[in-house]
């Protein structure tokens, strides 16, 4: 429950949380289950309730279902236009011009969602410079760290 806390902290989410009794941890994976259903869950299990993330080699990696959540609840995030969202999915970094609205304040270094004009969470990214200086319309705003694309990816 602390690494999922940490991270929300880490897109300014403070106010995101879960109570510890209905996140359960298997083998490093976390699950988000309700009252009736973690009655039933038993010691071993492969998959219960919404996923929300896996800690590996001493890193929290989230879940699409959790950066989703984590979006609806005011974290920090950029909003980007069709076309920067498509590239996006397909990898790509954001540049500045491509950005309509930043939702909270960003400076460097910081991590931000990334989403798209439906307000969908196309994953995650790091602001490569503060979100309200000005910047050349070509300069990437978000370095890319996690996309939906990657499951695409990895069927190759």
């Amino acid at each position: 429950m602390k690494l999922i806390a940490e991270f929300a902290k880490r897109v300014n989410a403070s106010t995101f949380s879960f109570s510890d009794e209905f996140v359960l941890e298997e083998g490093g994976r976390y699950f988000l289950l309700n009252s009736p259903l973690s009655r039933y869950v038993q010691k071993g299990f492969f998959y219960a309730g919404i996923y929300l993330g896996k800690f590996k080699d001493g890193q929290f990696f989230p879940s699409f279902n959790l950066l989703s959540m984590l979006a609806k609840s005011g974290a920090r995030s950029v909003t980007v236009d069709k076309k920067a969202a498509w590239l996006f999915v397909c990898s790509r970094d954001i540049f500045a011009k491509s950005i309509v609205t930043v939702h909270g304040s960003a400076k460097k270094g910081d991590t931000v969602l990334v989403l798209n004009q439906l307000g969908e969470c196309l994953g995650f990214g790091r602001a490569t410079l503060s979100m309200g200086s000005r910047a050349e319309p070509n300069q990437i705003a978000v370095k890319n760290l996690s996309d939906i694309g990657d499951f695409l990816r990895r069927e190759r």
